[in-house]
């Protein structure tokens, strides 16, 4: 087993990434905590594969004193969904049902009708096919209730649940039916699989993962047989033995993994050697489509800039020039053709793939410095009034904040970026709570990482930064077994875990060189640990 990211551990930087980065390579899929929605999609569509009983019990743990499952606001929709669903397919099994079942269903299904889905849509946040999960949710768990035996029925509130307004079920309608005509699934939505009704494809014995998701991949298993597709059963059977009952999303995330960890800790002047089968999976990056976050998902342009940001502090640049097919008239998507919103770390990283070749090939076409100054001007002119940035990947604006600050730090020109940083470095300032952490809806290790980050890439030399960084690097030494939420944008909110840990190995030899530390020592600290196979 892994040794959980839960303790404190002080301990060379160095020394720390080499057992983060050893953990790449024993776990390709990627490290990423429990789902609470793609495990209520495995207890409703597939109780047949192991661990189903123990994936009860974790929605049963997960549930919040107000009856919502997940994190805060209407980030709860999505989870809590799945989860009263899943548990209404539990109880009319007649295996796994009691009256125990019965309380927890009955105050999500108060949790949903009273908040999460009175509210409008335009209020809720931008979760990837949000109006494709919440009305294939919302109708299967009013189909469930009107199926419910009488006596337990009467227990419970009434069908239907409403949708929230502004949020109606055609785009759900229009892709079941094209689906359903025939029409090739296109590769993003093969993500959302378990929600599309679809037809198997011939996808045959070697596929592993369907969109990067056990409840697609479960799905695709449900309709096409469990023997027709070995891999993809051992697939799940390996997640659920290692979280003992409820599975991860997104997965596999093996380049996503890969790539933010070893661009992040090489940014941060942290000496990492990693193994050659990991520097493979990387290497796709430099092919014309570039790379994708893991099997099952399409190339996409951030992917593609972090893993070619990595080689090039690897000591193996690379030419980006297959990004211009990601260009638009605004900037950089992250899928050529099909984006539904502009991403600032998408275009931060970006940047710093551009400015990485720049850098090294300081005689290189027009074309490639005519896109770092673009990029320059592109970023402030998405900042917030107050100084941050605010992205449509992830849910804290400390992330969005350190992505745009760290490329245009590096790899900016002219007086709007240094603008631009100044505004950042004070708005973070401002943040600061009292224990010395950073965070959205309370401190977490992760947005004191990406806080302390942006305060040392702005040179003020200002004592308030000092102080700042101080006693933020205090808190990282500080936490204990205290649990960070999880905060990237997938289907719910996840927690990419090797992820988080790098971002946080970063800033604590950041902070400690800042400060002046002898030893450059880091805290090996995170969220609370989760059960994984080496």
């Amino acid at each position: 087993m892994s040794k959980g990211l839960g303790h404190v551990l002080v301990q060379p930087a160095t020394d720390a990434a080499r057992e983060l980065i050893a953990g790449l390579a024993l776990r390709p899929w990627g490290q990423v905590a429990p789902s609470v929605y793609e495990s209520g999609r495995l207890v409703s569509d597939a109780p047949w594969l192991p661990g189903h009983h123990q994936r009860i019990g974790f929605l049963l743990r997960g549930q919040r004193p107000d009856g919502a499952w997940g994190p805060p606001e209407g980030y709860a929709l999505v989870p809590t969904l799945s989860a009263v669903d899943a548990l209404l397919a539990a109880l009319a099994d007649g295996k796994s049902a009691g009256p125990h079942l019965l309380t927890p269903v009955r105050r999500g299904l108060d949790a949903l009708t009273g908040r999460l889905l009175a509210t409008h849509a335009r209020a809720l946040p931008d979760t990837p096919a949000l109006d494709l999960i919440v009305p294939a949710l919302v109708a299967s768990i009013n189909g469930r209730l009107t199926r419910l035996d009488r006596a337990v029925a009467d227990r419970l509130p009434r069908p239907p649940l409403a949708l929230p307004a502004g949020l109606g079920p055609d785009r759900l309608r229009a892709v079941r039916g094209a689906v359903a005509a025939g029409a090739p699934l296109p590769a993003k939505l093969a993500h959302f699989y378990e929600v599309l009704g679809a037809t198997p494809g011939d996808a045959g014995p070697t596929l592993t993962a369907v969109g990067a998701s056990p409840a697609a991949t479960a799905a695709w298993l449900n309709a096409a047989g469990p023997d027709a597709g070995p891999a993809a059963h051992t697939f799940l059977r390996t997640l659920i033995r290692d979280a003992d009952g409820p599975v991860p999303c997104p997965t596999p995330i093996t380049v996503f993994e890969r790539a933010w960890v070893l661009s992040g800790l090489r940014r941060a002047g942290v000496a990492v050697n990693p193994p050659t089968a990991v520097l493979r999976t990387l290497a796709a990056a430099t092919a014309a489509e570039g790379v994708a976050t893991g099997e099952g998902l399409p190339t996409d342009a951030d992917t593609t800039s972090v893993t070619l940001d990595a080689l090039a502090r690897l000591g193996r640049p690379a030419d980006p020039a297959g990004l211009w097919a990601y260009e638009t008239a605004d900037g950089f998507c992250t899928w050529p053709g099909s984006e539904d919103g502009f991403s600032v770390t998408t275009n931060a990283h970006v940047l710093d793939a551009f400015g990485q070749y720049v850098t090294g090939h300081p005689g290189a076409d027009a074309r490639y410095h005519r896109t770092v100054d673009r990029l320059s001007a592109v970023l402030p002119a998405h900042q917030i009034a107050d100084g941050r940035w605010q992205d449509r990947w992830h849910a804290s604006p400390y992330y969005a904040t350190a992505c745009c600050v760290l490329a245009l730090a590096e790899f900016g020109r002219g007086g709007v970026a240094a603008e631009a940083l100044d505004r950042a470095a004070r708005w973070v300032l401002d943040g600061q709570r009292a224990d010395g952490s950073w965070g959205r809806w309370d401190g977490t290790a992760e947005e004191t990482a990406y806080a302390l980050q942006v305060l040392v890439a702005v040179p003020t030399g200002a004592p308030r930064v000092d102080d700042a960084v101080a006693r933020g690097h205090a808190y990282l030494h500080q936490r204990s077994d205290r649990s960070d939420p999880p905060l990237w944008y997938g289907k719910e909110l996840y927690c990419p875990t090797a992820i988080v840990r790098a971002a946080v190995l970063a800033a604590c030899r950041l902070a400690s060189v800042h400060l002046g530390g002898v030893d450059r020592s880091v805290v090996d600290c995170g969220y609370q640990a989760t059960k994984t196979a080496t």
